[in-house]
C-alpha cells in the first residue's frame, strides 16, 4: 500500500536494502503475533488448570445477601462438580459480617467469597483485613479487559483498588412524587426540593436510620453544588416526616397526604409496584436534577477471602460471576444493571437503568464511604414535622 511503512522499506530505500528491510518487518509481525497466540494458549492453559483443581476441590462457599443462590444455580448447571455452598444471613455489621470476624479470630477460614454492598464490606470487613485482593483472581480476558466495563474500567471501592470490585451500577432515584399534586416539570435542582410550598409536605425514609439512606445523603455531603448548606435547609427548613415504614410512605405519598417522598427507591420502598397498580405515585428520573444522580453498586460487589479454603473454586466462581454469561443471569434475576456494557440491558428495570448523557456520581468510593460524621450531623440539626 502506497505511503505505509511497508512501500516505503521496499522503494525508497533501495531494492536489496528495502527487500531485507522488509524481511525484518514481516519477521518482527510474525514474531509478535506468534507471542501473542503463545500467550494466549498459555492463559488457556492456565484456566484449563484451575477449573481443573476447582474440580477437585468440588465447592465452593459464598456468604451472601438475596438472590445471589438464585443466580449461582447457573453456575452450578455449569460447573457441576463444584458444588456451591451458601451461607447467608442478615445483613450490616451485626449479621454476616460478626459471624464472618468471629470465624476468623478462632481460625476458622470458611469462606471463599463474599457477594453484597458496598459498606459493610469497606468498614467493617475490609478494615478489619477480612479479605485478599480480587484482581489477582480475575483470569478470563473477557473479564479483565477494561473497555467491556461502564467507564472503561474495574471499579474498585478500597484505597488500594484491588479487593472490593463492584460490577453493579444502578441508577438510584431517591425521591418520589404524588403525580396528581406534583409536576415534574417544576423540578430542575435539588434546591427546588426546598421551595417554601413543600414545607410539611415532605415523607422521608427517615434520615437518622443509616443503611438505606447513606447513599443519598453521602450524595448531597460531598457534592459540590449541595453539601452542608442544602443537607441543613433539607433537614431544618423543610420539616420533613420521617418514617422506617415502607408501606407507610407508599400510602401516604398515594392518598396525597404528602406530596414528595425523600431517601426512597422505587424498588425498595415499593413505589414501582404502586405506580404499576395505578396508584398516583412516581419517581424523578436519572436525568430529573441538573447536579446528577447516584450511580450505586448496591449488594453487587465481590470479594475473596482471606485464606479461601478453595482457592481455585473461588476464582472459576468470580471469573464465571462477572462473565458476560454470567453478568445476564445477574441483571435476569435482580433486574439490575451490570456495569458491563457489552451485553443486552432488556431485563434491567427501567428505575435502575443508566440513559446515554447520565451525569452519573459514584458515591461508592472509599473517600465517601465514612458516615458517622454525616449521620451525627443528621442527628443533630434534624427538625421533624409532629404529627
Amino acid at each position: 500500500m502506497k505511503g505505509s511503512l511497508f512501500h516505503y522499506l521496499i522503494n525508497e530505500n533501495g531494492g536489496g536494502r528495502g527487500a531485507v528491510l522488509a524481511g525484518l518487518l514481516a519477521f518482527c509481525l510474525g514474531s509478535a503475533s506468534a507471542a501473542l497466540a503463545q500467550s494466549q494458549a498459555e492463559g488457556q492453559g492456565q484456566w484449563d488448570e484451575t477449573v481443573a483443581a476447582a474440580k477437585k476441590e468440588g465447592r465452593v462457599v459464598v456468604y451472601h445477601g438475596s438472590d445471589t443462590e438464585t443466580v449461582f444455580a447457573s453456575f452450578q448447571k455449569k460447573y457441576p462438580e463444584i458444588k456451591f455452598v451458601s451461607v447467608t444471613g442478615p445483613t450490616g455489621p451485626s449479621g454476616l459480617s460478626s459471624r464472618i470476624l468471629m470465624e476468623q479470630r478462632s481460625g476458622k477460614f470458611i469462606g471463599d467469597l463474599y457477594i453484597l454492598g458496598a459498606t459493610t464490606a469497606y468498614m467493617v470487613l475490609d478494615k478489619r483485613k477480612a479479605f485478599d485482593p480480587v484482581k489477582p483472581a480475575l483470569m478470563l480476558p473477557e473479564v479483565k479487559d477494561p473497555s467491556k466495563w461502564y467507564g472503561g474500567r474495574h471499579h474498585y471501592i478500597d484505597e488500594r483498588g484491588d479487593t472490593i470490585l463492584a460490577f453493579n451500577g444502578d441508577v438510584s432515584n431517591y425521591y418520589g412524587y404524588n403525580s396528581k399534586l406534583v409536576d415534574p416539570g417544576e423540578f430542575q435542582s435539588y434546591w427546588d426540593l426546598l421551595d417554601p410550598k413543600w414545607k410539611g409536605k415532605i415523607i422521608a425514609l427517615d434520615p437518622a436510620w443509616g443503611g438505606p439512606v447513606s447513599a443519598p445523603l453521602r450524595f448531597i455531603w460531598h457534592h459540590p453544588d449541595l453539601g452542608q448548606k442544602f443537607l441543613m435547609r433539607l433537614l431544618t427548613d423543610m420539616e420533613m416526616t420521617p418514617s422506617r415504614r415502607s408501606r407507610q410512605i407508599v400510602d401516604w405519598l398515594a392518598t396525597g397526604r404528602f406530596s414528595l417522598s425523600a431517601f426512597t427507591r422505587p424498588s425498595r420502598e415499593g413505589l414501582d409496584d404502586a405506580k404499576r397498580q395505578g396508584l398516583a405515585v412516581d419517581w424523578f428520573g436519572p436525568k430529573a436534577f441538573k447536579e446528577g444522580t447516584i450511580i450505586n453498586a448496591g449488594s453487587g460487589c465481590v470479594m475473596l477471602f482471606r485464606n479461601a479454603p478453595h482457592p481455585n473454586a473461588a476464582r472459576v466462581a468470580v471469573n464465571w460471576l462477572l462473565s458476560r454469561e454470567g453478568q445476564m443471569v445477574y441483571q435476569k434475576v435482580r433486574r439490575s444493571d451490570s456495569r458491563r456494557i457489552d451485553i443486552p440491558k432488556d431485563d434491567v428495570a427501567p428505575y435502575n437503568r443508566r440513559v446515554e448523557g447520565l451525569k452519573g456520581v459514584e458515591t461508592d468510593q472509599a473517600k465517601f464511604m465514612e458516615i458517622t460524621p454525616i449521620l451525627n450531623f443528621v442527628k443533630k440539626h434534624f427538625k421533624p414535622k409532629k404529627l
